[in-house]
């Protein structure tokens, strides 16, 4: 069976869920302890030297890197656009995903939720990845404006990788309030067929 070595709270490992539930593919996914160091040991750096999540196991074989992963799944499937153009304008989503949401909206997520630091402890750094993630999350609701989806009128893998972080941005202190298009986005996604929710941390506080 195929294994993912993730981190539940982790927008990029979710995105690899998402995608393995939505193409019913059987995996078992093992939760690391980021902020313990759990992808830091010695067995783990010897999968993937970059000590990152997520990562796959696959027949002997060690995939890393969300988008890697998610291509890798996703090659064939109606959630990648056969035309070459779309194909395109949804790698240009995903990339947008990798250097304006996840560096904006994941680092004031992991600083404010995941290591529970206040806002006044972060200065700075928190005010400007506030201001890029509002211009992102700007960006996405304009482009939505005459539109379901990011790419082809539906769902494809850019809705998938955008999805994962951008619908915990209020957990970075970030307000999703007035912008409809984006918020509409969202909901249409979770009613896609065999969504499942990214686990709590709540959940994984009752299993300490």
């Amino acid at each position: 069976m195929i294994k993912v070595y993730g981190y539940y709270p982790s927008g990029n490992s979710y995105k690899v869920e998402l995608l393995l539930t939505r193409l019913e593919v059987a995996y078992e996914f093992i939760h690391l302890d980021l902020l313990k160091g759990e992808s830091r040991n010695e067995d783990f750096l010897a999968m993937n030297p970059n000590g990152r999540v997520p990562l796959v196991e696959l027949d002997g074989r060690y995939l890393a890197e969300s988008h890697a992963i998610l291509s890798y799944f996703a090659e064939g499937t109606d959630l990648v656009p056969d035309d070459p153009w779309e194909r395109a304008k949804m790698w240009q989503w995903m990339c947008f995903e990798q250097y304006q949401v996840e560096p904006n909206i994941g680092t004031a997520r992991y600083h404010i939720t995941l290591c529970k630091r206040s806002p006044e402890s972060i200065g700075l750094l928190l005010q400007e990845k506030k201001k890029e993630a509002q211009k992102a999350l700007r960006t996405i609701d304009d482009h939505l404006a005459d539109r379901p989806f990011m790419v082809s009128n539906r769902f494809t893998l850019a809705d998938l990788s955008l999805f994962a972080y951008v619908h915990v941005t209020p957990e970075a202190g970030i307000p999703l309030t007035g912008h409809d298009n984006l918020l509409a986005w969202l909901e249409r996604i979770r009613n896609e067929p065999r969504f499942i929710p990214m686990t709590t941390l709540d959940y994984l506080e009752t299993q300490e």
